[in-house]
């Protein structure tokens, strides 16, 4: 079910930019160019709060948040549909690979990256 609503929503966004003659905006360095765009702006919405205020968003923050949120997965699926990525197969591949890169064993409660452990 997951995968059809990804690929219903991969189709209204083709159409949406097809309606508008922007696929040849839509280009993969382009769309990745607007999905860091988009995450900046993510990132933004959390900048100098503290951990604990990033936990405990405002109405009006948290709205905020939850479009840019929205704009980052509207590119992300762009990308991933321009280059013909079955998103949910790359996580789960992803996910596969990090789970050999960091066993549980031994990388519990420690946050280093994979090529600093012994």
């Amino acid at each position: 079910m997951a995968a059809q609503a990804l690929r219903a929503l991969q189709q209204r966004l083709a159409a949406f930019a097809a309606a508008r003659d922007w696929e040849q905006f839509h280009s993969p360095k382009n769309l990745a160019m607007a999905l860091a765009v988009e995450a900046a702006e993510l990132v933004e919405e959390f900048q100098w709060l503290t951990e604990e205020q990033s936990r405990r968003l405002d109405d009006e923050r948290r709205e905020r948040v939850r479009l840019e949120l929205a704009d980052v997965f509207i590119y992300l699926l762009r990308i991933a549909d321009t280059l013909g990525v079955d998103l949910l197969r790359a996580a789960d591949d992803k996910i596969a690979l990090n789970e050999r890169k960091y066993p549980v064993e031994r990388v519990r409660g420690d946050a280093r990256k994979y090529t600093e452990y012994d």
